[in-house]
């Protein structure tokens, strides 16, 4: 069974979403960490 990065979002969306829920100030670090790797995914392919 193989992960790609469209079952692995809504996994990383939950995840990210109690994080935030339960530490508000994560959200920063969440949005950041999350454009960056997009980022990288999208320069250099997956």
């Amino acid at each position: 069974m193989t992960i790609t990065t469209a079952n692995l979002s809504p996994l990383i969306a939950l995840i990210a979403g109690i994080l935030i829920l339960i530490r508000p100030r994560l959200l920063n670090y969440i949005v950041a960490l999350y454009l960056i790797i997009i980022g990288l995914l999208g320069l250099f392919g997956r």
